[in-house]
């Protein structure tokens, strides 16, 4: 059964087998785990999670796939036909036992962000996250302090988890064939914690609000000289910019305003 990839879902099927395998094993997941999967497509990727051995409970949004996908099921492995954006993620693994749970996928670029923030507001207390995301989207979130691509969402993200590239997928991987490269990245568990995390995103926000400008200019509506003084003590100069601070200097931060 052929069944062609679709514009509208930014479908882009993964076919290199040297790859799917590289994805698979990315999780580190063992036999008394499971895995949620985002966006199985026609289970090329499923059936190397299935060799594993580990749970899997696919997510799929294109019920084209139901007659490929249902052929995978077994008494390990579910596919669901539900948006993964409205699904209630707690609820429908609430009848699972398991041991770590793990989240793969291979996402469209332009839900990229919103999938992450769903699984963080989950509340699901997610061992790792292993996506197959854009090139463009992996340098990003995975970004240091000092590059062009560090952004808030950089910063929110790794708050969160310790974010790697594993590595680059060439597009020719894919059929059809999308313009750029793709890339590999794992998220794993951060030990970071903020007391007042509403006060840090708020100033992450806020920091990064105008990239060109300076960060005296964008927390206009905060105590600048208190500021100051912190980011003077860490050997910044006044003219600093947002993406210069590290994530930790961003903590660090927030718990000097909150005193």
């Amino acid at each position: 059964m052929e069944i062609k990839a679709k514009k509208s879902l930014g479908q882009n099927f993964l076919h290199d087998e040297n790859v799917l395998n590289r994805i698979a094993t990315s999780t580190n997941a063992k036999e008394i785990d499971l895995i949620i999967e985002i966006g199985p497509g026609k289970g090329a990727l499923t059936k190397k999670l299935k060799a594993i051995g580990a749970t899997v409970l696919a997510f799929e949004i294109d019920e084209r796939m139901i007659p490929i996908l249902h052929e995978l099921e077994d008494d390990k492995t579910k596919v669901i036909f539900k948006d993964i954006l409205k699904v209630d993620l707690k609820k429908e693994l609430s009848n699972y036992t398991y041991n770590n749970l793990y989240v793969i996928a291979n996402i469209p670029y332009y839900i990229t962000t919103p999938i992450i923030k769903k699984l963080i507001d989950s509340g699901l207390d997610i061992e790792n996250i292993v996506l197959l995301v854009q090139k463009e989207f992996a340098e990003r979130v995975s970004a240091k302090e000092g590059c062009k691509e560090y952004d808030s969402l950089t910063v929110y993200l790794n708050y969160y988890y310790k974010i790697s590239k594993l590595f680059v997928v060439k597009n020719t991987c894919f059929t059809p064939v999308p313009k750029v490269d793709s890339a590999v990245i794992k998220f794993e568990k951060s030990s970071l914690k903020v007391s007042n995390e509403d006060k840090f995103m708020k100033l992450i926000d806020d920091a990064f609000r105008f990239k060109r400008k300076t960060l005296k200019n964008n927390l206009k509506g905060y105590d600048w000289s208190k500021i100051y003084s912190f980011l003077e003590s860490k050997g910044f100069k006044e003219s600093v910019r947002a993406e210069e601070i590290s994530l930790e200097e961003y903590i660090e931060l927030t718990e000097y305003l909150v005193k």
